[in-house]
């Protein structure tokens, strides 16, 4: 019996189920894909490469300015650690960390409750959606001058609850103020997330569960919450990286005041309203290495996890 083949020059290559291509052609392609992407990879090295390599070059300077600063090397990183600016440097980071780690709790349970909500069939769930997407669509600076108002002594909060606090006033009601104000803009974003991975779960799984006798609180553990983990971890991602480097909320809400300093608050204020460009920078850096550590870190986590759930392989 007789095996057709086929001969194919030296040079060339066949795709399954088209033409021989050269590799000349491979070239021309590779080339028009690098022309392609070039004018995005230059907007993206003016738009984060360009700022990331300033800020870096401006914290290893003095803060002097006008073209009078001088190398420095890690002096600025040293008072931010142990130096003259370590008391506020630490009470900034603290705060921040835990702020992310509460927000973050309340964020993702109350988004997974409005997720399991939004997913169910109702009348009106079209209304619901739209409805709950409401705080995340207002802009964060109007968002928090809304709840300043909210936690005025004579505001809604004290009129709902029948107190008399100044929510502002003191270290954990300012903390406290700044999470429900938070937690009410963004817990809508966790549960947009967390519905678009429980609407890719089939419904013959819970009726197959159903059949087989299992409960609703088991069908939650054994099925939606397996099923819907990746969701939830870019949930988290992204709340993580948008609390480390919170802004705008609390410096509206307390700026800065009663130990509430965050360390993005921080360094804006010794930058722009301190004048010491050199150390701001460095506090900025610093900012920007511990959000990529945190993220790694999480990442690790997920990863790992996900390698168990599927027997270390």
């Amino acid at each position: 019996m007789t095996v057709a083949t086929e001969t194919v020059r030296p040079g060339r290559v066949r795709k399954r189920g088209g033409p021989v291509q050269t590799s000349e052609g491979q070239r021309a392609e590779a080339r028009l894909a690098l022309w392609l992407l070039l004018p995005a990879g230059i907007v993206l090295a003016v738009i984060i490469a360009y700022p990331v390599v300033r800020a870096l070059w401006l914290s290893l300077n003095s803060d002097a300015r006008f073209g009078t600063s001088e190398f420095v090397g890690l002096d600025n990183y040293i008072r931010a650690f142990t130096g003259s600016g370590a008391e506020a440097f630490w009470q900034a980071f603290w705060f921040t960390t835990q702020l992310t780690i509460v927000t973050m709790f309340f964020e993702l349970v109350i988004g997974f409750g409005m997720a399991l909500i939004m997913n169910k069939a109702f009348m009106g769930r079209g209304l619901v959606r739209a409805s709950v997407l409401v705080p995340w669509a207002i802009p964060t600076a109007v968002a928090a001058r809304l709840w300043e108002w909210n936690f005025q002594p004579d505001g809604v909060v004290n009129q709902v609850f029948g107190t008399n606090i100044i929510w502002t006033a003191g270290h954990w009601s300012s903390f406290w103020a700044i999470v429900v104000a938070d937690v009410w803009k963004t817990a809508p974003f966790i549960a947009l997330l967390v519905l678009a991975g429980l609407q890719i779960i089939p419904s013959e799984v819970y009726e197959a569960a159903k059949v087989d006798g299992a409960t609703a609180l088991q069908s939650f553990r054994r099925i939606t919450l397996p099923l819907v983990k990746s969701a939830v971890v870019v949930a988290v991602l992204f709340r993580m990286l948008d609390v480390l480097r919170i802004f705008d909320l609390p410096f509206i809400l307390t700026n800065g005041a009663n130990q509430t300093e965050t360390l993005s608050t921080l360094s804006y204020k010794e930058s722009i309203q301190q004048l010491h460009p050199g150390y701001g920078s460095a506090l900025s850096t610093i900012t920007f290495v511990y959000i990529i550590l945190a993220a790694f870190l999480v990442n690790s986590l997920a990863r790992a996890d996900v390698v168990k759930a599927q027997g270390g392989r």
